[in-house]
């Protein structure tokens, strides 16, 4: 059993040759290296095939014995110091382990087809190769100052990847953007490493663990000074796992390529957060002021990250704030205290994210063929509709993740949403609340997105194109028209839906072009859609595409298994608390989570009810409909209810432009320490130039002065000398005669 733990060591190591052999034959051998360039994705594949069977054996012992190893070696000594580097083994790695190398696999599999057709196919593999290294580093690392290294390469992978196409000043200011937010809180992390240091005297986990609840209970260090080191500690967590109010990067690190968003902002990179509080909860556990703060953070990022979807029109921002919201719930249930909740939701979330960006990966490709589509476009979901049946599987593929990210049963995410909001019930009936109506808020813009992709949204049009009234209201899409059904839906909900779609402005999307014209239109432009990459009509991605999605469909389906908390007659159902038995112990938690059905039932019924009554309002808001829409809105324009109808718009434009304009977060930043900062370091470099550097400058420039000066007065004769001498004595001696005090 200790054998296979002993060469844990090698993890890292496996995948470390590919990214160094590619850039020595992109440096040495170009024109080989690029024409052999299918081999180098084979062998990233490769390698961490060989990390997740070594991993998934590693799980298998853990949840058999639940075993810890840790091996330590001296790397730096000095008198009393001593630097040590090892790795560490136990129920939280080997979580981390599988999750990572299952997700990486998917994704590089689908990134094979996906970046085919780019130039930067070699340095995407490189990168992405050298990313998945840091990530494996950091998990298994022993001690704090271990996880500081790899968790800056982690910063600069994703600093190199969200800027990969570095030519779009979009993504090179968003790689700058994740860059600089993420060294806040990284500065944060590095205080509280040396703060904690100076009290324990060591980096290593199991010491820090000991001597600092020791110290604490026992009154030996300043408890706020404990507070404040660990506070910081938890600031570089808020900035990876982009919590409030360190989240500003995530939306804008979508400029990187799909497959990026799906390992780094899904699965991995933000994840290392919710590791960081996760390794070093038994140190936050014994300061009650820390662990509500944490579950206060979650919270705010829960509400805030769900609010901020709601009107968003890119599908990739729409899901990073849906990221946002999710990472919220697992930092509220470490806040809490739930440390098995917030990992089993770490796991189900991480496949249900890479589902749904692969997806819209999927999306993105299909519509970037299409003609007068440009790569801003093709992620814009008001620019869509319709596409259900030209890419089928993408749409189940999608439709399945949504309906996991909305905790329909039996669906991974499910199960451990269910948990978190039932213990906050637990710990705050206010954070419950919350928890709770986030919830249905999630289920209303996640079927938003699906509504807008797959089943195209409302177009509303009070004037047809030679300025008559249109009485007939339909959603179309460029490539079709849907047939609609009539209804007379409640007045609050058409005057929604109008001020909704008056500021996305879908009237601009019609095509006021009957059926013989568009025949007319495809007939002559055949021959040029075929000499080209483009097409009239979205396309199904291809098979390398498509297998990924299959796989993340089975995990979607599936994972959240391993956590059904039911033990019944003698059978344990709970494979994750047996997975976690040592770290729930080392937190002194009970791992017992068995229900019964009857209370299971009892618990759930109220949360799918909450998910479902989202679906229904973003169903009854975005479905495409009904024609008698348009006149019943007209037929109400000016009845005895116009002040309810003003009052709702008021209410919709206030919820639109808070979720648009981000909260106006972004703006409070640029205004208010973005510029005062630049104004601040324009002040101090005034000074430094003038004054620092001014004052010996100056003192040069006189000394110039007066040598040039003297110059001209010195003419070589001894008897000019003599008298320049003897007229300042003089003068200097009738000045201390008569004004003697100067």
């Amino acid at each position: 059993m200790e054998h296979i733990y002993e060469y844990a060591w090698i993890i890292p190591l496996i995948p470390l040759p590919v990214p160094f052999l590619i850039g020595a034959g992109i440096l040495f051998f170009p024109t080989a290296t690029k024409k052999f360039r299918r081999m180098w994705s084979f062998s990233s594949i490769l390698c961490l095939s060989i990390v997740m069977l070594f991993s998934i054996q590693l799980s298998i012992q853990q949840i058999n014995s639940s075993f810890i190893y840790q091996y330590v070696g001296s790397w730096t000594i000095n008198n009393d110091f001593s630097l040590e580097f090892g790795y560490l083994v136990d129920s939280l790695t080997s979580i981390m382990l599988i999750l990572i190398t299952t997700v990486a696999i998917i994704v590089l599999i689908y990134s094979d087809s996906y970046m085919a057709h780019d130039e930067g196919y070699l340095r995407f593999f490189c990168y992405m190769s050298f990313f998945n290294i840091s990530m494996l580093g950091l998990v298994t690392s022993s001690n704090l100052i271990q996880i500081y290294i790899f968790w800056e390469l982690v910063g600069m992978c994703s600093y190199l990847l969200i800027g990969f196409w570095f030519t779009r000043p979009i993504a090179a200011s968003a790689c700058q953007k994740a860059f600089v937010t993420n060294r806040v809180g990284d500065f944060g992390l590095l205080l509280g490493i040396l703060g904690l240091y100076w009290i324990t005297g060591s980096f290593e986990f199991w010491d820090l663990f000991e001597i600092f609840n020791k110290w604490i209970q026992n009154n030996d260090v300043h408890f706020y000074f404990g507070i404040l080191c660990t506070f910081l500690l938890f600031t570089g967590a808020v900035a990876k796992s982009a919590q409030f109010p360190l989240h500003v990067w995530l939306p804008d690190a979508m400029e990187g390529p799909t497959p990026i968003s799906a390992l780094i902002h899904a699965a991995t990179m933000v994840a290392a957060g919710i590791f960081l509080v996760a390794r070093l909860l038994p140190l936050f556990v014994v300061i009650p002021y820390i662990m509500n703060f944490i579950a206060l953070i979650g919270i705010v990022t829960v509400l805030l990250g769900a609010t901020l979807a709601i009107a968003q029109k890119d599908i990739k921002r729409s899901l990073a704030y849906s990221t946002m919201s999710q990472l919220g719930y697992m930092m509220l249930a470490l806040g809490m205290g739930s440390y098995r909740a917030a990992l089993f939701h770490l796991i189900t979330h991480a496949y249900s994210k890479a589902l749904l960006f692969l997806g819209s990966g999927s999306i993105i490709h299909s519509m970037e063929t299409l003609v007068g589509y440009s790569p801003e476009k093709s992620q814009n979901m008001v620019l869509m509709g319709g596409l259900k049946k030209h890419v089928p599987i993408t749409n189940v593929a999608f439709f399945l993740g949504t309906l996991s990210i909305c905790g329909i049963p039996p669906l991974a995410c499910f199960w451990s949403k269910d948990e978190i909001l039932n213990d906050s019930w637990l710990y705050s009936p206010i954070f419950a609340i919350i928890a709770w109506s986030t919830a249905g808020l999630t289920a209303f813009y996640m079927f938003r997105i699906y509504l807008l992709t797959f089943d195209g949204h409302l177009n509303v049009n009070f004037q047809n194109y030679s300025g008559k009234n249109n009485n007939s209201l339909y959603s179309i899409s460029l490539w079709g028209k849907e047939g609609l059904k009539r209804i007379n839906p409640p007045f609050f909900l058409c005057t929604l839906v109008k001020s909704l779609n008056k500021k996305e402005n879908y009237s601009s999307l019609s095509l006021n072009l009957n059926e013989n014209q568009k025949q007319s239109f495809i007939t002559i432009n055949q021959k040029i859609f075929d000499n080209q990459n483009i097409s009239l009509y979205p396309h199904e991605s291809d098979n390398t595409m498509l297998f990924p999605l299959l796989l993340l469909i089975f995990f979607t389906s599936f994972i959240g298994f391993i956590g059904i908390p039911f033990n019944q007659q003698g059978i344990d159902l709970d494979i994750l608390s047996k997975w976690l038995t040592t770290s729930i112990n080392l937190l002194h938690q009970n791992s017992n989570h068995s229900l019964d059905w009857f209370e299971f039932f009892t618990n759930a019924t109220f949360s799918v009810s909450i998910a479902f009554f989202g679906i229904f309002i973003a169903y009854f808001f975005y479905k495409p409909f009904y024609s008698s829409l348009n006149n019943f809105y007209l037929m109400n324009s000016f009845d005895k209810r116009g002040s309810k109808r003003l009052f709702w718009d008021k209410i919709t434009n206030v919820i639109y432009s808070w979720s648009y304009n981000r909260g106006y977060i972004d703006t409070f930043y640029e205004i208010y320490l973005i510029r005062n900062i630049r104004g601040l370091a324009e002040l101090v470099h005034f000074f430094d130039r003038r004054i620092i550097d001014g004052i010996p400058n100056g003192f040069g420039i006189l000394s110039f002065f007066v040598g040039e000066g003297i110059k001209y007065i010195g003419g070589g004769r001894i008897s000019s000398y003599i008298f320049f001498y003897l007229f300042y004595l003089v003068l200097f001696l009738l000045i201390s005669y008569f004004f003697p005090s100067f």
